[in-house]
């Protein structure tokens, strides 16, 4: 990605063009091609296309992409995710591993990427991190998305990073929990059923109203658009935030947690 990023940089300077100026010939965010030039977020081949056009190249950054190497690969399926995520109407997230990443801390992050087996370079574990944290702007845009999470009582009982750590981001979460339209529950232990056994999962609505679905394994990622397929999750979701404890009393849960009630 760092290698396609440094090319477009250099394309673009050969055309007497700035980030901005580029942004808006083929009609991207300007935050767009700045984390694409920092080697932060991949080029997909559509706008690669546009911009191959508009700089001229010769087809250059198209060819780039259509050879990324296979390891490059899998962050394509999340870049794409990403850009849904960012443009969302609504999010509905479940998880039962980690904090989900919107509400991970700088710390938090980093020690969920130097769990990585294997394990990331510094260098990359920063970049992870700072996309990560990019992400985040979505909850604190002028128009909010409205954004609903389950999360298991169990991702709560690790503690990644140490107990400084996870003592941040459980207060992290809490805060979260206070913001625009933003609901937060907690899938208690104990429950003798259970509809989200098979993994988490994020369901979302573009501005289009289009229904999409994301899921991650151990190898890849995947970008659901079935509408069978998006419909099942969504029911699984639905069941979930029934079988959670409120919004109200996850929260009671998380300071009780950190020993505050």
């Amino acid at each position: 990605m760092r290698l396609v990023g440094a090319q477009l940089a250099q394309l673009r300077r050969n055309a007497g063009l700035t980030q901005e100026h580029l942004a808006e010939r083929v009609n991207a965010e300007y935050d767009t091609i700045a984390s694409i030039e920092q080697g932060r977020r991949p080029l997909k081949r559509e706008l690669a296309v546009q911009l191959d056009e508009v700089l001229n190249t010769g087809g250059v950054l198209t060819i780039a992409v259509d050879n990324m190497p296979e390891m490059d690969k899998y962050p394509i399926w999340a870049a794409e995710f990403v850009d849904r995520e960012a443009e969302a109407l609504a999010l509905s997230s479940y998880e039962n591993q980690v904090v989900p990443g919107l509400l991970q801390t700088e710390d938090y992050a980093r020690a969920v990427f130097r769990s990585r087996v294997p394990a990331y370079s510094e260098e990359e574990i920063e970049q992870q991190v700072a996309a990560r944290i990019e992400r985040q702007e979505i909850l604190r845009r002028k128009q909010p998305p409205n954004v609903s999470f389950v999360i298991s009582e169990a991702v709560l009982m690790d503690r990644l990073g140490g107990e400084e750590v996870w003592h941040s981001n459980v207060k992290h979460l809490i805060d979260c929990s206070h913001l625009p339209g933003i609901s937060l529950q907690i899938l208690p232990f104990g429950r003798e059923s259970h509809a989200g056994l098979n993994g988490p999962f994020v369901v979302l609505e573009t501005p289009d109203h289009e229904h999409i679905a994301y899921m991650e394994t151990q190898r890849g990622s995947q970008l659901v658009s079935d509408p069978d397929e998006v419909s099942i999750l969504a029911q699984k979701y639905a069941m979930l935030r029934t079988q959670a404890l409120t919004p109200e009393e996850s929260r009671s849960l998380l300071l009780r947690l950190l020993g505050e009630t």
